[in-house]
């Protein structure tokens, strides 16, 4: 599918942080290794007994804000979650040309804002470990809003929050749910990432434009700064 994306017209740009700015590499090796090591161990189980038990507690809470949420986790497997994030915080890393993204938009003097459903602490870590607050304009949390970007309401409380032009918008994404409830609010330019980290395969992005990386953006974004 064709990318277009109308930066001469855009005002504000509306960025993913996990799997969009972000290698979700980390958050894959921590839920899907990290935390059935550590649950198996406090449990005296073997690592797919334990991987079984974790599977139907995740899916349940799926798309919901509590899927994000590092104290909901911490409660209910009984871990620290936090503190076992920081376990690997070196593997926290942007994705091939993100930094050089986010110079272009600065240069293109867009308002960039940071949308992520991640939770405070976790959103803490991540830039503790990064550069990323360097480039943004400000920083929208789900959890302060109180409901996940899959959820439409989202978008309604984000709208009425940062007064941005849903017309003159345009979200990067890996999450396919999450862009829909962006379009059934308004948002006019909607954009995936079909591979969330480089070391992972191609996602399907359903009926979404979509990039693997930002440096298929650059030629034109390099373009409207110049004007």
């Amino acid at each position: 599918m064709n990318v277009n994306v109308p930066w001469r017209t855009l005002q504000t740009v509306l960025l993913d942080m996990d799997g969009t700015l972000l290698d979700l590499y980390f958050d894959s090796v921590f839920w899907k290794e990290h935390v059935p090591r550590r649950y198996a161990e406090t449990r005296g189980l073997d690592i797919p007994t334990a991987t079984a038990a974790l599977t139907p507690i995740f899916e349940k809470t799926a798309g919901t804000l509590d899927w994000y949420c590092v104290d909901y986790w911490s409660r209910t497997l009984g871990l620290d979650i936090a503190e076992l994030k920081r376990e690997l915080a070196h593997l926290i890393r942007y994705k091939p040309h993100t930094v050089t993204f986010l110079e272009q938009l600065r240069q293109a003097e867009k308002r960039v804002l940071l949308v992520t459903n991640a939770h405070p602490k976790s959103l803490a870590l991540k830039l503790e470990k990064t550069t990323l607050g360097d480039y943004l304009d400000g920083i929208v949390c789900a959890h302060d809003l109180g409901h996940a970007k899959e959820e439409p309401y989202f978008w309604h409380v984000l709208g009425d929050r940062e007064a941005f032009d849903p017309s003159t918008t345009l979200l990067v994404d890996d999450n396919v749910h999450a862009l829909r409830a962006a379009r059934h609010y308004g948002i006019a330019n909607l954009l995936a990432i079909s591979r969330p980290s480089p070391s992972a395969p191609r996602i399907d992005t359903g009926e979404f434009p979509a990039i693997e990386d930002f440096d298929e953006l650059f030629p034109e974004l390099a373009s409207a700064s110049r004007t």
